[in-house]
């Protein structure tokens, strides 16, 4: 017997009343969405007000110290010294501190970019389950590792090594051993973010390429890379500009004598060295030489930014999507 119609009006409108709940739950709920909401923009808006302050200050003071009567625009951004604490003639020539960043970093690239995407691809494409649920989470724990142990790690274990059994001509410190600290430093970002681009490929792709006669390492080097090709270079670009703003590891290892060169022997200063070197020193805060921690800091930001511009103009570029 089916039920009375006015039985089924009450159930639809108990059924109704219980989706829109009463006045004080929609009121409620309305305020805590508004309240969420504006929790959100807040944080949004403290990072880019974060970061707005950090530019802000940049600019001021590297205005302050071109200013100055020891300093020309056209020297720092042309010339080849740098020698701001050196004698009576200071030179802020930018060229140097920017050749041995660049080395620092071409070196632990050249380290760690290839090896963490091998790294990537035996743990997505080769490693069972259980070796790729522990393997995966020592890479991590490398990440939290404190960049002053790599330092010194650097110092004990890297350099005694390219001494004894590389050669003599490295000595206690030397852009190499401080690259390929960097380079085991930002190892993890390469290897983690490239594996996850590479297992987020879909299993169609994979089962074609073998349905087509290709081989596992086939499939793995001619489609499931190249596939994921947009989300290995966002990991590669996260990890340069990782190694590029690098303090603790570049001051301890890699030394305080600013030239241009381009041999991996020798003792080179980064530009975030210098800033260490300057804000532990015994500069004066209205001197040139603190000022000038500014202006190289500002030209350091200026590369992050352009490398972050163009790895969105190539990632854009690149970027595959998948059903």
């Amino acid at each position: 017997m089916p039920p009375a119609p006015d039985v089924v009006a009450a159930a639809r409108n108990a059924a109704a009343a219980s989706r829109r709940g009463t006045e004080r739950s929609r009121a409620v709920r309305a305020a805590t969405e508004r309240l969420v909401k504006r929790a959100l923009f807040g944080c949004a808006a403290l990072t880019v007000l974060s970061t707005f302050t950090i530019l802000t200050i940049l600019l001021w003071q590297s205005v302050g110290f071109f200013a100055m009567p020891e300093v020309s625009l056209g020297d720092f951004l042309t010339g080849t010294v740098w020698s701001p604490l050196l004698g009576d003639e200071k030179h802020f020539g930018i060229w140097p501190l920017v050749c041995g960043t660049l080395l620092v970093t071409a070196i632990a690239a050249a380290f760690a970019l290839p090896v963490g995407l091998i790294v990537a691809v035996y743990l997505s494409e080769y490693a069972p389950r259980r070796v790729r649920a522990v393997l995966k989470p020592v890479l991590e724990v490398l990440a939290g590792i404190p960049t002053v142990v790599y330092g010194f790690f650097a110092l004990e274990v890297i350099t005694p090594f390219l001494h004894g059994q590389v050669s003599e001509r490295f000595g206690t410190y030397n852009a190499a051993s401080a690259g390929i600290a960097v380079g085991i430093m930002i190892l993890p970002i390469v290897a983690s973010l490239s594996e996850d681009a590479l297992r987020a490929v879909p299993r169609s792709l994979r089962d074609a390429a073998y349905g087509l006669g290709g081989t596992k390492f086939d499939v793995s080097v001619k489609v499931v890379v190249p596939a994921a090709l947009s989300g290995i270079m966002a990991s590669w670009l996260l990890a340069i500009t990782r190694a590029i703003g690098e303090t603790m590891i570049v001051a301890l290892a890699a030394g305080g004598l600013a030239r241009m060169t381009a041999d991996p022997t020798a003792e080179v200063q980064t530009m975030t060295a210098y800033m260490v070197q300057i804000f532990l020193g015994d500069a004066p805060a209205t001197g040139v030489e603190y000022r000038s921690s500014y202006a190289v800091a500002t030209v350091l930001f200026a590369i992050t930014l352009a490398m972050t511009i163009a790895g969105d103009l190539f990632l854009r570029r690149f970027r595959e999507e998948y059903d």
